[in-house]
């Protein structure tokens, strides 16, 4: 196993930045890309030095494009560029999100196009291995001349400004400068530009936010096996000639995890041959619901395996065929709307696990659909309200999932004096989508938890083996409901269990991955 992930600006995985964002792995710049940005800083310096005005090294900013400054004030200008840009407002990311910022912004500098010195990208790889991260504003940025405030909260950090975490503490900026042993770094032109043009702020957080949401999605399976037989479903639906031909990987996958947990059923054996020709959509059709989730989310990896590896500054430094000189081109890398699309379209794809899950509670808690199961699954009706109002709380959440499915990337407000005229708001898509990952992993706990409930009911039939492992990890956090009780305690467990990752290898071991 490597422990270290090797920065060249080019191979960087989603999973390389979910293990460093969490403080497992160690980061380096690979030797070569080191060199190159020696190599053409020297030309970024030279040009500096010259009278001709380059966008991003000796002129101001945006709608200030065509305002020359003067030699003098060079690196005052990237200084108070981070100074101005820093206006981020709300709850700031977490350590782990902001670490995962940090380190998409290091990589894309080590590719060498954003022409910074080396010790910007050295400065940023130290802060990450000392368990660092940036204080950052989750709000205020409109993903078109990349993250500004987002990114500008990450330079207040290199300049010795604002605050920062240590694994997780709130400290000034300064301390975790000298956690990391580091001092205030002073910026040189166009490297305070080089460090808030950028994407890196949606993409990071849209990494992590995937990687939740391809846990939601077996997650979804494996309890959706539960309720199916929790409810004497038919297994007959997820067959695998019915997947064969109507070919979409993630229905097949779906299908096959359905297959996984609910084999040797001795429910599903009682009924076999029962009257009832077909289950509700909820049941009978998870492998195209949850599978079309699948098939989305893996579009989204695609996106954010090209955007985490691109160089999205502008202007763009580009060293000459023959090394004897740079090229800088002005363009538009920075704009966010390959990533905002993607986002929504992750916060929808994720929001549908949790609107199917919400039926399926239904299903199980309503006497007149649950195959002879009691009213709410209380084991004394009336005087116990059993599961009643858990469904109640899924049932807002799945409301104020489908409001947050509302796409941000639809919407542009025109900044910069109309200089910005076109804006992605991917950020806001990647916040929406933090909040319906939340409340689907709130979602599937209580269907979880329901489920569970109905099971025990089903005794002495046993589940699929499959099942039968997900009810013992379930009932060694809690119990089977004899009478009313604080369930928002249980609810709490059940999330925490959801996303412990301790179920999804319950797939992983029956499929044999």
């Amino acid at each position: 196993m490597h422990f270290t992930v090797i920065l060249d600006g080019k191979a960087l995985t989603i999973e390389d930045v979910w293990s460093v964002a969490q403080n497992k792995k160690q980061v380096e710049v690979h030797p070569e890309n080191l060199h190159l940005l020696d190599k053409i800083r020297h030309y970024v310096d030279d040009i500096a030095e010259k009278d001709r005005p380059y966008y991003g090294i000796n002129t101001g900013f945006g709608a200030l494009a065509e305002k020359k400054i003067a030699k003098k004030d060079l690196e005052k200008l990237q200084h108070r560029l981070i100074l101005s840009h820093a206006v981020g407002v709300g709850e700031p990311l977490s350590h782990v999100e902001a670490r995962s910022l940090m380190l998409l912004r290091a990589n894309t500098l080590a590719r060498g196009h954003s022409g910074c010195r080396k010790e910007i990208i050295l400065y940023l790889t130290a802060l990450l291995n000392s368990g660092c991260a940036p204080y950052v504003p989750s709000k205020g940025s409109v993903g078109a001349s990349g993250d500004l405030a987002p990114l500008a909260h990450l330079a207040l950090l290199l300049i010795g400004k604002g605050h920062a975490f240590i694994n997780g503490k709130k400290v000034t900026a300064q301390k975790a400068l000298s956690h990391a042993k580091l001092s205030p770094l002073k910026l040189k032109a166009k490297e305070g530009l080089a460090l808030i043009n950028g994407t890196q702020a949606m993409a990071g957080l849209g990494c992590l936010m995937l990687k939740h949401a391809e846990q939601l999605c077996d997650l979804a399976d494996i309890i959706g096996a539960c309720a199916v037989d929790a409810l004497k479903g038919s297994d007959t639906p997820f067959d695998e000639r019915i997947h064969e031909v109507r070919p979409h990987l993630g229905q097949q996958q779906s299908a096959n995890n359905l297959r996984s947990m609910l084999k040797q059923s001795e429910i599903r054996e009682s009924h076999r041959h029962c009257t009832r020709v077909q289950d509700a959509y909820s049941l009978r059709c998870m492998p195209q619901v949850h599978g079309a989730s699948r098939d989305t989310f893996a579009f989204v990896r695609n996106v954010l395996e090209h955007e985490i590896n691109s160089s999205t500054d502008n202007p763009l430094v580009f060293l000459r065929a023959d090394q004897t000189g740079i090229d800088i081109l002005s363009g538009g890398n920075f704009h966010g709307q390959p990533l905002a699309f993607a986002l929504d379209y992750l916060a929808i794809a994720t929001a549908e696990l949790g609107n199917i899950s919400e039926r399926r509670m239904e299903q199980m808690l309503n006497p007149a659909l649950s195959a002879g199961l009691p009213p709410f699954l209380a084991v004394d009706p009336g005087i116990n309200s059993g599961f009643m109002i858990l469904q109640v709380t899924a049932a807002a959440l799945v409301n104020e999932n489908k409001i947050y499915c509302h796409p941000a990337s639809t919407d542009s407000i025109p900044t910069s004096a109309s200089r910005e005229d076109h804006v992605s708001m991917g950020m806001t898509s990647a916040n929406k989508a933090r909040v319906v990952i939340e409340n689907c992993y709130t979602i599937l706990g209580i269907e979880l938890i329901i489920a569970g409930q109905a099971l025990d009911m089903r005794k002495p039939l046993l589940p699929g083996t499959g099942v039968q492992t997900v009810m013992k990890k379930l009932r060694k956090i809690i119990a089977f409901t004899k009478q009313d009780r604080l369930f928002y305690q249980d609810l709490q467990k059940a999330n925490q269990l959801c996303k412990s990752g301790i179920l999804n290898s319950i797939l992983v071991i029956l499929n044999g991955k």
